[in-house]
């Protein structure tokens, strides 16, 4: 017996294009573009489908253009078939916004204008070159962990971001402090270690300013009990209660992504069959790291990845 979990992607999948394809294929994925323009007052589809690419990797840009993907992507899945139901939701940062649109927590409108403004304060939380974020690869959680330790007790804050597999984590804080713990890193035998290309250390403390400024907008932000479990990235689990989903939107800004323990939490509950919904297969190369090996993991972002999974009897 199938039990399925859809998961959305976060900052990082997108790409120029994204899209473009299935809204000319689906009624639904029109909707979900023309409701994102009105939403924001400005052609985000067209940014989505046509770039330009700089203006696209903005944060304040790609945040509401990945939610819109990604809810688009579902909209035309449910039109295929509309009787599929998913035992759990999830979505790695950015994408926990497109699990609550899903699980009816969240009204797209609402989502795709608080994401953008949650864009607004992420970058504008620290100043530019202030703050760093690094991947660290091949080096247990609980030793770099410590490494991070070391390193902020010295004046110099870091910590971990996204625990996003076994082998991966990434790093996030000052620019020194990431520095620091990049050698040390080295030093204790991670494997390599990658500074990513990003316009703020998300998911560190450096980021409660985001984090105060996001919490007077979702005040006014109208939330609904989620009709199906979201696994939380802040405690990776389950939440369903409005207050609780806003209070793990809050803090969610700068905290850890665990995405490795919310998938083995989604496993442990019998999930086996994992659908990541919106553009790029971020998630599924990691989910295939994390979960058993039997279990079936695919990705949807167009209309030939559609088309093969419902013809593949996947979700049937």
């Amino acid at each position: 017996m199938r039990k399925i979990a859809f998961v959305f992607p976060g900052q990082g999948s997108q790409y120029v294009g994204m899209g473009a394809e299935l809204a000319e294929h689906s009624e639904a994925a029109r909707q979900v573009f023309a409701e994102a323009d009105r939403a924001l007052g400005f052609s985000l589809s067209s940014l989505c489908f046509a770039g330009p690419e700089e203006e696209l990797r903005l944060t304040v840009n790609t945040q509401p253009a990945i939610l819109t993907v990604s809810v688009a992507v579902l909209a035309a899945l449910r039109e295929k078939l509309p009787d599929v139901q998913p035992a759990f939701l999830a979505g790695h940062s950015l994408g926990e916004y497109s699990a609550l649109v899903a699980a009816g927590a969240l009204r797209f409108a609402d989502a795709v204008r608080t994401v953008r403004a949650r864009g607004q304060f992420m970058e504008e939380a620290v100043p530019s070159g202030q703050g760093a974020m690094a991947a660290v690869l091949g080096m247990e959680r609980a030793e770099l962990q410590r490494v991070c330790e070391e390193v902020s007790a010295g004046g110099a804050p870091v910590q971990l971001a996204n625990l996003n597999c076994p082998g991966q984590i990434v790093i996030s804080g000052s620019a020194a402090g990431v520095s620091l713990a990049a050698e040390k890193a080295r030093e204790r035998g991670a494997k390599r270690v990658m500074p990513l290309n990003v316009s703020g250390p998300f998911h560190s403390s450096l980021m409660a300013p985001a984090a105060e400024k996001l919490a007077a907008v979702l005040e006014s932000v109208p939330l609904a009990d989620a009709a199906v479990p979201v696994v939380a990235n802040v405690s990776a689990r389950p939440v369903q209660q409005a207050e609780a989903i806003k209070q793990s939107l809050v803090e969610q800004v700068s905290a850890p992504v665990l995405w490795e323990d919310s998938v083995l939490y989604m496993v442990e509950q019998g999930v086996n069959t994992f659908v990541e919904i919106g553009p790029g297969k971020v998630l599924a190369g990691l989910i295939k790291k994390i979960a058993p090996r039997e279990a079936a993991v695919h990705s949807v972002q167009d209309v030939s990845s559609l088309e093969q999974l419902i013809n593949g009897g996947v979700l049937c």
